[in-house]
C-alpha cells in the first residue's frame, strides 16, 4: 500500500467512523437556552470523539494495510 493509498483509506475511514461515534453519549439538555434547538446535545465532547475517531481510523487503516499486503485481499485477476 502506497502512502497515497494509506492517506485516502485513513480519510475515508475517519469520516465513516466519525459519523458512527458522534451519537455516543449525546443527551439533550433538560432546559435548552433560548435560541437553541431542543435536540442539541448539552455536552457534545467533540475533542474526545475526534480522538476516538482518529485512533479507530488508524486501526482500521492498519488492518486494511495488513489484509492487502498479506494477499488476503487481492485486487489482481487470477493467473490464467
Amino acid at each position: 500500500m502506497t502512502l497515497y493509498q494509506a492517506i485516502v483509506t485513513f480519510a475515508v475511514s475517519w469520516w465513516l467512523i466519525l459519523f458512527m461515534v458522534l451519537p455516543w453519549g449525546a443527551q439533550p439538555s433538560a432546559e435548552p437556552p433560548p435560541g437553541t434547538v431542543p435536540s442539541a446535545p448539552a455536552r457534545p465532547r467533540l475533542l474526545l470523539k475526534f480522538a476516538i475517531t482518529t485512533l479507530l481510523a488508524a486501526l482500521v487503516t492498519f488492518a486494511i494495510k495488513l489484509a492487502v499486503e498479506s494477499d488476503l485481499v487481492s485486487f489482481r485477476p487470477p493467473p490464467p
